[in-house]
């Protein structure tokens, strides 16, 4: 799978496993991503830039509001994508 998808697929998996815990409000902080473009109705994303950045922001954007705890519901969404990548395109956020 290519890294475009691979970024595409973890970051749609963040935003939902977020939003089954605080709910749309998931959707509403993940538009504030900057490189993050986000269609809550079809459930796509895309990206411009650097994925692993856009990802960190993502994770980031979910911790500064939510606090720890919401890196680990991040890390724990995508733990099976990320285990089926090489280690350097992992973002440094989910490692």
């Amino acid at each position: 799978m290519n890294p475009i998808m691979q970024f595409t697929q973890i970051a749609l998996k963040i935003i939902k496993e977020q939003e089954l815990i605080i709910g749309p409000l998931a959707w509403d902080e993940a538009k504030k991503v900057a490189g993050l473009t986000i269609d809550q109705y079809h459930e796509s994303a895309s990206f411009s830039g650097d994925g692993k950045d856009v990802i960190n922001r993502l994770v980031a954007q979910y911790e500064r509001i939510f606090g720890r705890a919401s890196h680990s519901v991040c890390h724990d969404a995508v733990r099976d994508l990320i285990s089926k990548m090489p280690a350097e395109e992992i973002p440094s956020s989910l490692r």
